[in-house]
């Protein structure tokens, strides 16, 4: 199994929009995105600039977006 990546916010967006994701809304810091297609796969990434990303986060952001580890290195 690949190790999750350290990447800040801004990267996971920038990501998440080369797999079809578009961003819903944004309320504060954070930013909610939804697949085009597949309304069941969103994601809620916290940008706060170049602030790193915990484990967690990523971790919880790759479950509901159905993605894999490896998918989304190769996005970044």
């Amino acid at each position: 199994m690949t190790r999750l990546p350290r990447v800040a916010g801004k990267d996971i967006i920038a990501a998440l929009k080369r797999a079809d994701f578009v961003e819903v809304r944004t309320v504060g810091s954070h930013r909610f995105l939804s697949h085009k297609d597949d309304p069941t796969r969103w994601a809620t990434v916290a940008y706060h600039g170049k602030e790193t990303l915990s484990l967690q986060v990523l971790s919880t952001i790759l479950q509901t977006t159905k993605l894999t580890v490896d998918e989304i290195i190769e996005l970044l």
